[in-house]
C-alpha cells in the first residue's frame, strides 16, 4: 500500500476526539485519523453504532377512570371558549 503524507488542520473538536480514540484502542495518531476517515466515509451505519431501543417500563393499571375523558375535555374547551368571548358566568 503506498502511503501519503498531507498536512491537515484540525479543529480542537476533532482533534479531542481522535485523542480519545487513541487512548480507548490503543492506537497511534496516523492509525486514529485513518479509522475515523474510514469509519466517515463508509456507506451505510457506522459499525460501531448500535440500532436505538426504546426503554419501557410497566406504570400498571390507571387510578383514575377515563371512561368520561373525552366529555370532559370538551367541556373544559368550551369553557374556555367562553371565557375567551368575556362571559363571565361559565356552566360549572
Amino acid at each position: 500500500m503506498r502511503h501519503m503524507r498531507h498536512t491537515i488542520t484540525l479543529d480542537a473538536d476533532v482533534e479531542a476526539l481522535l485523542h480519545e480514540l487513541m487512548r480507548e484502542r490503543g492506537l497511534s495518531f496516523d492509525a486514529a485519523v485513518n479509522h475515523a476517515v474510514r469509519a466517515g466515509l463508509a456507506p451505510g451505519p457506522s459499525p460501531t453504532s448500535r440500532r436505538f431501543q426504546q426503554k419501557t417500563f410497566r406504570m400498571g393499571s390507571p387510578e383514575t377512570p377515563l371512561h368520561g375523558a373525552l366529555s370532559l375535555a370538551l367541556e373544559d374547551e368550551e369553557i374556555t371558549r367562553k371565557l375567551d368571548l368575556g362571559e363571565t358566568n361559565p356552566p360549572s
